[in-house]
């Protein structure tokens, strides 16, 4: 605002300094009809065509030529039809040139000179700035459709990755549902066949825990709805229990959370009792979890006396802390000075900041085996 003033102080004041020191005054009109178009110079930022047509008198005055310059090109800045543009142009021309031919002969060689003259003086203001705003539409075209074009390709490349994912997935279920499919079938025979009592026991719970991950593989790859239950924390120790971790579960308030963020808890839960199991066999768990706001999940386990399972490249820690980035949370795991290790998620108990859903690629699940 206060460069637009000061930017019309000095356009008034340089044109109405001009039109002052102006000694050759032809008519007794000119002076004030030129200052007073000199003046009125700003109504061309609402009006242009009002401030040329004041600058008309100026022009014919001889001493207008000064704020009419200013006047046309505000004016070919603003107007965008060239045969506006052109009337402009030939009233200024003629206001220019028929106060000498009205009052004076004038042979035929110097008048048209004048009028050529006269046109090119009120043409040149107004084609620069045409074409100014020629350049800038074209910057704006320009930059419109680069910005398309980038939109594009983001477009293409979104839909490459997908066809890309829905490949893998593809691949991941039939050769990993394949054998889980397997597993299935064969513990199903097994508890059929097993004459013993424990082995049966057995044989159901890993033809259920087959089922579970075949349908939880589906899910991850999106080939189910994403409304599949999970087991409860509950059954979730108990399983442990059963697979021989001693483990102990503590829930205390009773806060809502979403979906995500409860698939995430049971995720964190999971993938830490999975790893005690491989890298702490026999070591106490304990499972802490305060669903206050906000949501708050501990799994502490001790040292291990027995030997620890070598394989696996850690990547499960990895996808889990991802999978908590994305509910809008924190994951935290440290060594403790007893030797045993600490696992801490805090979670938001409102929206979550990522799809509502499971996801493969996402930084969603990822294969407890891997950690």
């Amino acid at each position: 605002m206060v460069k637009q003033l000061l930017r019309e102080l000095l356009t008034v004041g340089t044109t109405t300094g001009v039109v002052l020191l102006t000694q050759d005054r032809p008519f007794p009109w000119s002076l004030w009809t030129a200052v007073l178009a000199a003046l009125l110079l700003p109504v061309r930022l609402r009006w242009p065509w009002l401030a040329s047509l004041i600058c008309v008198p100026a022009v014919a005055g001889g001493l207008g030529w000064a704020p009419a310059l200013v006047a046309q090109y505000r004016l070919g800045r603003e107007e965008k039809s060239v045969p506006v543009q052109l009337l402009w142009v030939v009233l200024l021309t003629a206001a220019s040139v028929l106060p000498a031919v009205l009052t004076e002969t004038v042979p035929l060689g110097p008048l048209l000179l004048a009028t050529a003259f006269s046109f090119g003086l009120s043409a040149a203001p107004t084609a620069l700035g045409a074409l100014v705003t020629t350049r800038k539409d074209l910057t704006q075209s320009l930059y419109e459709t680069r910005r398309a074009r980038a939109a594009e390709l983001e477009a293409l490349e979104t839909s490459a990755r997908a066809a890309e994912r829905a490949r893998i997935a593809r691949e991941i279920h039939d050769a990993v549902g394949h054998h889980a499919t397997l597993i299935a079938v064969e513990s199903a025979a097994l508890a059929a066949t097993a004459p013993d009592d424990t082995v049966r026991a057995t044989a159901l719970r890993l033809r259920a825990l087959a089922k579970e991950s075949l349908s939880e593989m589906r899910t991850a790859l999106g080939l189910l709805n994403s409304d599949t239950t999970y087991p409860s924390l509950q059954e979730l120790v108990d399983r442990a229990r059963v697979a021989g971790v001693s483990v102990t579960l503590t829930e205390t308030g009773d806060g809502v959370t979403t979906p995500a963020v409860s698939r995430a808890l049971f995720r964190v839960v999971q993938e830490s009792l999975t790893n005690v199991t491989k890298h702490a066999p026999g070591a106490p768990v304990t499972v802490t979890v305060d669903r206050g706001s906000p949501l708050r999940v501990t799994v502490v386990n001790g040292p291990s006396d027995l030997p620890t399972q070598a394989d696996g490249g850690g990547a499960g820690l990895h996808g889990l802390s991802e999978r908590v980035r994305l509910v809008g949370g924190t994951l935290t795991t440290s060594y403790r000075a007893d030797g045993g290790f600490s696992v801490t998620a805090v979670l938001p108990p409102g929206k979550p900041k990522a799809n509502d859903q499971d996801s493969t690629f996402g930084g969603g699940a990822r294969d407890p085996a891997t950690a």
